[in-house]
Formats: C-alpha cells, structure tokens, sequence
C-alpha cells in the first residue's frame, strides 16, 4: 500500500510541474478557463472574499509557506513577513513565483517534498500557509502531515490553510476529473494538452476539517467564500518539543 501511495504521489508531482504555465491562467480565467462574464464575476468575488481572509488572518514573523505556487498567494504574505521561506516541490512554479515576488531578500525558495524536508537546525515558525495543497494529502499521510506543521511550528505559532470546495471543483473549466481505480480519493487529471496524471484530490468542508483535525489535538475555524474555497486557522493544543 505505501508504495502504491507513493507512486501516486510521485505521479501528482509530475502533474503539477507540467501545469505550472496553467495556473495564472486557471486564477485570472484566461483561456480555456474563461467561464463567460455572469461565472467569471462570481468566481473574483470568491478570490477577493479569499485574499481578504488571508490579509486578515495577517502572517508575520518567521513564515512557511507550503506548496506555494506561482506566488498568488506568495505576494500577499511576503510584505508582512520578516522572513519567508516559499517551499514547493516543483521547480517550475517556484521559478513563476520568484520573477511575480521580485528580488526581496526576506523570501528563500525551496524546493523539496514535503514529506521528506525538515527545517534546518530545527528551526520553527511564527505562522505557516498553505493554499490547494491538504485535498492533495493522501489520507495515509494525514496524520503525518498535520504532525510535522506542529513540530515546525512556534509555541502560539498558527496556520492558515485553503482549498477548493467541491461545488467548485466540478466547474466545467477544471477538465478530466475521473475517479481512479483502486483508491475512493485518487483521481485522474487530464491536462488541456491530453495528457493523464493520477492525482489525489480530497474535498473537506468547513465541519470536515474541524472533525478530522479535533482528534489530532488541533483547534481550527474554518468556512466558505461560497461554492469555490473553504478555508480556516487552525492552531495546535500543543506544540512538540
């Protein structure tokens, strides 16, 4: 079983590198993603509920920032941060995200596989964000991963994560969702190019997370912009040693 997880995994990574050029598009609605004016309205109106949400919850301090992207999100976080360490595990994105976010000394690129990177010399933070990245943890590694955020965070550290909805995420813009043989959470992907990747894709709501995470010792708030992202803080009832 772990290395059939593994494999999707690996596979979900090539993914996301191949679509690195398609993200700007999917966010601004450009291209194959135009969903006409009266879909296009709704959907910025949710991106500004969501980047509201993220300027409120206001990170500062020393910050991680988990699967960052092409830095959409990267943007709104390094001018309140101290420093900022912007990690993902493809190259390509974080090579949109280091020309969108410009020469600030306080941002360091990494990339690396989340399941496999640890901070140097133990180091800790003050707040860590994570966009679209849970519905892609496997929900073999959902312990695991919400135990490493705790042990790299701060005491009193906080995180802000966000991800798609599911009434979003079956927009006819988002093309080649399929379930996967095998697995209830993988799914196929198709790229606008035709290519087929097996990804994991998980849908919480607001009341899922609060129930997933409550027995892993993590106090959360979470809600909706609408019908596209669901988001929230969490905090844990303890931070590791």
């Amino acid at each position: 079983m772990n290395d059939d997880i593994d494999r999707i995994l690996q596979e979900q990574a090539h993914y996301y590198e191949a679509r690195a050029s398609e993200y700007d598009d999917v966010w601004y609605r450009r291209g194959p993603f135009d969903m006409g004016p009266e879909a296009n309205a709704r959907w910025f109106e949710e991106v500004a509920r969501l980047e509201a949400a993220i300027d409120e919850f206001d990170a500062s301090g020393d910050v991680l920032e988990l699967a960052a992207g092409t830095g959409l999100i990267t943007r709104r976080i390094a001018p309140r941060a101290t420093s900022l360490i912007a990690m993902d595990a493809s190259a390509s994105v974080l090579e949109i995200n280091r020309a969108r976010i410009g020469d600030d000394p306080s941002v360091e690129y990494i990339q690396a596989d989340i399941y496999e990177w640890e901070p140097p010399g133990g180091r800790r933070f003050d707040e860590i964000v994570f966009t679209f990245l849970l519905s892609h943890v496997p929900p073999q590694r959902f312990a695991e991963f919400w135990a490493r955020i705790a042990r790299w965070l701060k005491p009193d550290g906080r995180v802000f994560f966000a991800d798609d909805r599911h009434e979003g995420e079956t927009r006819p813009s988002n093309p080649g969702i399929q379930a996967s043989e095998g697995h209830d959470f993988a799914h196929v992907r198709q790229l606008h190019d035709g290519r087929e990747f097996t990804i994991v894709k998980i849908f919480y709501t607001p009341e899922g997370i609060v129930e997933e995470l409550a027995p892993l010792g993590w106090h959360v708030d979470a809600a909706t912009t609408g019908d596209e992202f669901v988001y929230g803080v969490a905090t844990p009832s303890a931070t590791s040693d």
